[in-house]
């Protein structure tokens, strides 16, 4: 009798997630999806056929869950991960613990193939938190699945991500457009192409162990990119370039733009690192975000989003 292929995705419920969970069902895995958003995780229970998708509430900080989910599985993808703590140490313990604990689960379970998504910045000792705990959580992950893949984007685009439509929405807001740190360089890439070379990784043979960094054709600094946001939203704002101390002092407000790691995170360049691997080595190639985001910012438009197609 044959067995159906089995993959759990931790976090398979979020931006990037779905877009994963899309393409294993495509190939006819049952997946678990493991999320702690229970609604977003019935919101793809219309993926695939009947029965494909299966979701699954897990503790975290419980190793015996963690079990649970890998139990079975051939391959298992980690998408878990936080742009801001919303308790002290969520960092630590969400992308620096966590990725371990799934590792060790995962040897034991007999799993295949481990694919965790961390980020460009990576490093134990980067000058914000988020990016120690994504290296802490890399190191753990290799100490207990040394054959592990990981893919370490840059920013990721597309329809519901949180960099562009942030900005986007900043700007129907406001009557300027604040820069922050403009020549800071970032390589943006599309969820699509992440999400397909989470997939490569699963299914090539000369992976294992390997580290990728991924990352669209073009590197745009953040004053670049906020230019991108005003012509795909038809606004004509002046870019006005916000004072460190301004910056430094409104990140410590609640409900701010950014938090102060966010700020720190800023101060480096998010760009693939000379003689990294990447997606072209994955077999992908990367798509243009000026072909993306003005699709997906048109709701941003001055008049509307079909204000374009008005003859003027």
């Amino acid at each position: 009798m044959m067995t159906r292929k089995l993959a759990t995705v931790f976090g398979g419920a979020g931006f990037i997630g779905r877009q994963v969970v899309q393409r294993l069902a495509r190939l006819d895995y049952v997946v678990r999806v493991v999320g702690r958003n229970p609604e977003a995780i019935r919101s793809l229970m219309t993926v695939g056929k009947v029965g494909q998708m299966v979701p699954l509430s897990v503790d975290l900080r419980e190793d015996a869950g963690i079990a649970r989910a890998v139990d079975g599985a051939q391959v298992v993808v980690n998408l878990v991960g936080i742009l801001a703590e919303k308790h002290k140490g969520d960092f630590r313990r969400l992308q620096g613990e966590v990725p371990g604990r799934i590792g060790a689960a995962a040897a034991a379970a007999g799993v295949q193939r481990l694919v965790q998504v961390s980020a460009i910045g990576a490093d134990p000792q980067g000058p914000s938190e988020y990016a120690r705990s994504k290296a802490a959580g890399e190191a753990a992950l290799r100490a207990a699945f040394p054959d592990a893949v990981v893919l370490r984007p840059s920013i990721v685009f597309g329809p519901d991500d949180d960099f562009f439509n942030r900005f986007a929405g900043l700007a129907r807001m406001l009557p300027f457009m604040p820069v922050v740190k403009g020549d800071t360089r970032f390589q943006p890439v599309y969820v699509g192409d992440v999400a397909d070379a989470v997939l490569a990784a699963l299914q090539q043979d000369d992976v294992a162990g390997r580290t990728f960094e991924l990352g669209g054709p073009r590197v745009a600094s953040f004053r670049e990119l906020m230019a991108l946001v005003l012509d795909a939203t038809g606004r004509h704002h002046r870019l006005v370039s916000m004072p460190d101390g301004l910056v430094r002092l409104m990140s410590r407000l609640p409900g701010g733009p950014l938090t102060p790691d966010q700020l720190a995170q800023l101060s480096r360049d998010n760009v693939v690192g000379a003689g990294m691997p990447g997606l072209a080595d994955l077999g992908i190639e990367p798509t243009s975000m000026e072909v993306v985001v003005p699709s997906y910012l048109s709701r941003f438009r001055v008049g509307g989003q079909h204000r374009s197609l008005i003859p003027q």
